[in-house]
């Protein structure tokens, strides 16, 4: 019986010590959320250089016109859908803005707010902004109908736009008010920055180089 029971008592002590400690995050139940930092953007080709390939583009949809030519800094993951957002030195709201606009027409093209504007297209929303952690540089944010219809705030967007033409580019005629009764439970998305992510999930980029986004076909 003694010989038995050691045996058992060390078959326990071999199975604990390949398990190994647990960690914090373990004990937790909680995983810490990678940093997301503007330094992280690498070299780019210079201003000429971009808008050249911009302007010479094959693909001319949007996600992968950006995706292409620009760095992938984030992408926000929320309830259906994601947001990949860009990052570059290279230009200037105001000039980014006009040299996508000219290359493919949005269907619709907000005012400038808090140094931000939005572009509407068929499947997307595209944000430009300054970033707040370093104002020479600009994210573009490029997020999925979807996404739009299940995470943004509606105050949000209308700073942006009237109900009315949000309700009829996402093809319902009274998403603000459902969306107003869920942002009342949970928190909405009101935007991305380096800082908070919008309060939603992120999946850190994992290209180093431009053109890593999910539409770049490399």
């Amino acid at each position: 019986m003694p010989k038995i029971l050691g045996v058992s008592m060390l078959s326990l002590i071999l199975i604990l010590a390949s398990c190994g400690p647990l960690s914090n995050s373990q004990l937790s139940g909680s995983e810490e959320k990678p940093s997301v930092s503007v330094d992280e953007i690498p070299d780019e080709p210079s201003q000429s250089e971009l808008r050249e390939k911009l302007e010479s583009a094959s693909d001319t949809e949007i996600e992968a016109l950006i995706s292409n030519n620009f760095h992938l800094l984030d992408v926000v993951s929320g309830d259906d859908g994601n947001a990949n957002v860009y990052a570059t030195r290279q230009f200037t709201r105001e000039e980014l803005v006009s040299l996508i606009t000219e290359i493919n027409s949005p269907d619709e093209k907000s005012e400038v707010k808090d140094n931000q504007q939005m572009l509407i297209y068929p499947n997307h929303f595209v944000t430009f902004k300054t970033s707040e952690e370093d104002n020479e540089v600009l994210l573009i944010e490029v997020a999925s109908d979807q996404f739009v219809r299940s995470n943004y705030s509606p105050n949000y967007l209308n700073g942006f736009f009237t109900f009315l033409l949000i309700n009829r580019m996402l093809g319902t005629s009274s998403w603000e008010r459902s969306r107003m009764d869920q942002c009342k439970n949970s928190s909405c998305y009101g935007g991305y920055t380096t800082q908070n992510r919008g309060g939603l999930n992120t999946n850190r980029g994992m290209s180093s180089y431009r053109g890593g986004g999910s539409s770049s076909g490399k």
